[in-house]
């Protein structure tokens, strides 16, 4: 029973009424196993994620871009989730863009009145110029954020597709998006912190979404991440341990096939099983869309 007509995500959790009572041991199992809710709730939408990624492969790989919107904690990890694709990926800064209610401000410190503004969530996105290519995700908890919505009405209207995440069933984020999905993590174990459960289940879907496209996109081999772009010391030594694992060489010839390549795992491993050399192994790709597994079955020049 509901008295006040809360929200899920905001109505108290029945089965922690007394947490300020708890052992400290406890208290930190009950977050933890409450956390399982968060995978739960994911799984039980993986049908619909699935069409969202293939509702926005055609699109991405024709040229378009992925945008997240969001407020608070929903848009401080849709600002991760597009931050961490050109390491991981490769992929180009431009291709991924996150939008947050309160600007780059908000990604320090929360600025919680500007979520409550859709011409802002409007005006953020029409500087984009989005093209009927654009995939916007926008992510609100509530799903009902203002400024959420806003971003979504002008993305709907500019052609887009729209992609809609919240935490509530019948939720204005998830009907007005072309396409909705509602992560039902139910309510939270301190009561409307949604930066909990409901902001795991949202880090979960988005890591999955972008993951998956990034896979139909080529940018993994097996389940290497053969494009991975080596910004650091870490990322270089990852470079050779990835063409070792996926050549079987040693790892001075991996060394070797990346010195000339540019430090590209993708054609380092096309260079040493094809026996060619880097010009050869980036046309062969080029070829066949990036894709290492179709480059390494092609058929031989005589």
């Amino acid at each position: 029973m509901n008295p006040l007509n809360l929200l899920r995500t905001e109505s108290p959790n029945e089965l922690h009424r007394a947490l300020d009572t708890y052992t400290t041991e406890a208290m930190v199992a009950a977050f933890v196993d409450d956390q399982t809710n968060a995978v739960a709730s994911v799984r039980a939408i993986a049908g619909e994620l699935a069409r969202a990624v293939d509702a926005a492969l055609p699109l991405i790989d024709a040229g378009g871009r992925l945008i997240y919107a969001g407020a608070g904690t929903s848009g401080r990890l849709g600002l991760l989730d597009s931050v961490e694709l050109l390491p991981t990926f490769s992929w180009a800064q431009d291709r991924a863009i996150a939008v947050l209610a309160g600007g780059r401000d908000a990604v320090y410190r929360a600025i919680e009145g500007a979520e409550d503004s859709s011409d802002a969530g409007v005006a953020d996105i029409r500087v984009l110029k989005l093209t009927e290519n654009d995939v916007v995700l926008v992510l609100a908890a509530s799903g009902s954020t203002p400024y959420a919505i806003g971003a979504i009405e002008a993305a709907n209207a500019a052609g887009a597709l729209t992609i809609g995440f919240a935490n509530n069933r019948g939720a204005a984020v998830t009907s007005k998006a072309k396409i909705g999905i509602t992560l039902d993590t139910g309510p939270e174990i301190i009561s409307g912190s949604t930066r909990l459960k409901a902001g795991t289940s949202q880090k979960i879907a988005l890591n999955t979404f972008s993951s998956a496209l990034m896979v139909r996109l080529n940018k993994v081999y097996g389940n290497l991440m053969v494009d991975v772009k080596p910004t650091n010391t870490k990322l270089i030594q990852r470079c050779v341990n990835l063409t070792v694992l996926a050549t079987a060489c040693s790892d001075a010839v991996a060394r070797q096939a990346l010195s000339a390549c540019g430090f590209h795992v993708k054609t380092a491993i096309v260079m040493i099983e094809r026996k060619i050399d880097a010009a050869a192994a980036r046309k062969l790709l080029a070829q066949v869309n990036g894709s290492v597994r179709r480059a390494l079955d092609a058929p031989r020049d005589e």
